[in-house]
């Protein structure tokens, strides 16, 4: 997949050129982050790392990535609201995996207590990459989906047009003209409105829950000034002050520093380092709480690896999506191979089989974020030791898809020039609100393209590895 930037970068001076003037246009756009060394004051801040050239992406995948978000939406409401699913699937993982164990009880506790939040909202974002098969066309091939803390929404609504102003430095107009609007932060804002409104309290505020050490803010700040151009207050707390300062009334309205909470945007609470005892007391008070929670404890669940393995078995998507045939077709057309490591003779064979060929797998363990992934020796020398321990149910197995790489130019503060052979993971926006049994919104909101030199196989932006990038559709 050769995009047409070829003949444009001769020289070494040509290249210097066209990337002073990126950055200077990142630097103009707020494609922003803060540095290492300070994040969390925004007085010295660098651009977020970046693709000097838009990516080639085939434009068959991409429109099927963004036909099937809506079923996908479909797909982990459904999930969310099936206690029992939930609970056959994970109980293999809630007996090794304590974090997963933790989240587990606050939602039994909480549907026991009766559930007191009637609006509910997801923000999600599916991940793919394109699998160049055994005759070299590409498939999509989903990665993940995240429930919780989908970033980069924000960054990249500013990504294109950085991107458009490079080509038309390098003469490249035409194609400049040809790289798609998009503008994620918008639609995530769009549903967050929504959310609020059907909340039906004028007064009550939208709470981003953020982390200790908040690098990202910029791209949260892209999809809190939507809501402030809506006259929709935004407070941003973290999960210690809802300890100190939050409470819930008799009604079982939410109050941080005396203000009334319509909806909780959670930044954070999806790693076990997000939390100790204080903050697991102010995550059970916000799940106990009648406020939106984008995302509830059960939306949260929903988007764990292990339940990701378990849609893959023949018959699963069919009775979590009755009467929709077609959306099934379209979420099973994305799966990549995916396997149990399940105690039992079945799980025997599959961590058997990765053990003699690791170069084929990946070995996913339940965490959100990148950098957790295990491949070829490392994948083999865990294996081996956990083969024979529960402990490997708390990991999933996939195939591990083979993108085909192209050459790219990684912006990155302080490093220096040069050309890196590099694979793309694109990623879809997804928002819905449902009221009740109602869904009032289902969309997909806009896509987020991240790419990475060949050299590292896992990790995302947030974790230094992935750059942002900009699809050219070919």
């Amino acid at each position: 997949m050769a995009a047409p930037w070829e003949d444009v970068l001769r020289g070494p001076a040509a290249l210097r050129e066209a990337a002073a003037a990126a950055v200077d246009a990142a630097l103009l756009a707020g494609v922003l982050l803060r540095t290492q060394g300070e994040p969390n004051a925004s007085e010295v801040v660098n651009y977020a790392p970046f693709t000097l050239l838009p990516s080639a992406v085939p434009s068959a995948l991409f429109e099927q990535a963004y036909a099937v978000q809506q079923d996908f939406n479909l797909l982990v409401d459904a999930i969310s609201q099936n206690k029992e699913f939930l609970e056959c699937t994970l109980a293999s993982t809630v007996k090794v995996d304590d974090f997963t164990a933790r989240l587990f009880r606050i939602h039994k506790q909480v549907l026991e207590e009766g559930l007191a939040q009637s609006v509910f909202l997801g923000i999600n974002r599916s991940d793919y990459m394109f699998d160049s098969g055994v005759d070299g066309t590409p498939a999509l091939k989903q990665i993940e989906i995240n429930t919780i803390a989908a970033s980069f929404g924000g960054l990249t609504s500013r990504t294109a047009a950085v991107h458009g102003h490079v080509l038309k430095v390098l003469g490249k107009s035409k194609e400049a003209s040809h790289l798609l609007p998009n503008n994620p932060s918008k639609g995530l804002a769009l549903g967050i409105a929504k959310a609020w409104e059907l909340y039906g309290s004028q007064s009550a505020v939208v709470m981003f829950l953020v982390e200790e050490v908040q690098r990202n803010i910029f791209d949260q700040r892209c999809v809190e000034y939507e809501l402030w151009n809506r006259n929709i207050r935004v407070i941003r707390r973290r999960f210690r002050d809802v300890f100190e300062k939050g409470s819930v009334d008799d009604a079982k309205r939410l109050y941080v520093d005396g203000q009334e909470v319509a909806v909780v945007y959670y930044r954070e609470g999806y790693v076990p380092q997000s939390y100790d005892q204080q903050n697991w007391e102010a995550r059970l008070l916000l799940e106990r709480s009648r406020a939106v929670k984008c995302p509830d404890i059960a939306t949260q669940l929903a988007g764990t690896k292990k339940v990701q393995q378990e849609l893959s078995r023949p018959g699963i998507l069919e009775k979590l999506l009755p009467g929709h045939a077609e959306a099934v077709a379209r979420i099973r057309a994305t799966f990549a191979g995916l396997y149990s490591l399940d105690m039992g003779e079945e799980g025997d064979k599959i961590a058997a089989m990765a053990i003699a060929d690791p170069d084929r797998f990946v070995l996913k363990p339940q965490r959100e974020g990148g950098g957790n992934n295990l491949y070829g020796e490392e994948l083999k020398q865990v294996l081996e030791k956990i083969k024979d321990s529960p402990e490997r149910t708390s990991y999933i197995l996939m195939d591990k898809i083979k993108p085909q790489p192209a050459v790219n130019y990684l912006l990155r503060a302080h490093s220096p020039l040069q050309a890196s052979k590099c694979i793309s993971e694109l990623g879809i926006f997804g928002v819905y609100v449902r009221h009740g049994k109602e869904m009032v919104m289902n969309k997909a909101a806009g896509h987020l393209l991240r790419t990475k030199a060949i050299e590292h196989a896992d990790g995302g932006v947030a974790a230094g590895v992935a750059v942002l990038d900009t699809p050219y559709l070919v």
